[in-house]
């Protein structure tokens, strides 16, 4: 019998992504024996897109690149609560086809970086915004009374409800159940 090998392949698209804190600096020269420190929050599937965003970001806003610095730490920021829904808004800048746009959005979710991964889905569904084309600038929970979308201002009612319009009874049985019945269904309650 000839070996089986098992390959797992990571779908591109179920990767979930976390918040990581990164700081960095120059390296130490004899000008600036003791650079000072850039921390920065970023978005990314794992700790090394996270560096590597890092660099990118630092570039765009100190002169300060990987070749002439240093990381001193990289850490995984968890939300404290976790299990609670919230508001967050996001502010936010692309590049398009035709230019470089700047945007606030609202999402309602339960932790900031699942707030980001909706961000990034629909970036990409409404305006093909690709994950290197969007730069998240801000993260922001908001309170319900500020909330600015109307999208997500119907969500924030107190007597929220969801009707059920259209539920069909089924039997408990299979033995129960009958082909032929004399009256339609009632499917509205």
């Amino acid at each position: 019998m000839g070996c089986i090998q098992t390959v797992v392949v990571e779908n591109k698209l179920s990767v979930s992504l976390h918040e990581y804190q990164v700081i960095g600096r120059r390296l130490p020269s004899e000008q600036e024996p003791t650079p000072k420190l850039f921390r920065m929050r970023i978005f990314a599937p794992n700790e090394i897109v996270a560096k590597s965003r890092y660099w990118y970001f630092l570039s765009k806003l100190h002169k300060a690149k990987r070749a002439n610095g240093e990381i001193v730490s990289v850490n995984e920021i968890f939300e404290s609560d976790a299990l609670k829904v919230k508001n967050f808004g996001i502010w936010l800048r692309y590049d398009s086809r035709s230019g470089t746009h700047n945007m606030y959005k609202e999402y309602r979710e339960t932790t900031r970086s699942a707030a980001v991964e909706a961000c990034y889905q629909d970036m990409a569904a409404r305006h093909r915004a690709r994950f290197s084309s969007v730069q998240i600038i801000r993260v922001a929970t908001v309170k319900a009374s500020d909330v600015r979308r109307p999208y997500i201002q119907q969500l924030i009612q107190p007597n929220l409800k969801f009707p059920l319009p259209h539920r069909v009874q089924r039997p408990a049985t299979k033995a129960a159940r009958s082909l032929i019945i004399a009256q339609r269904p009632s499917t509205f309650y």
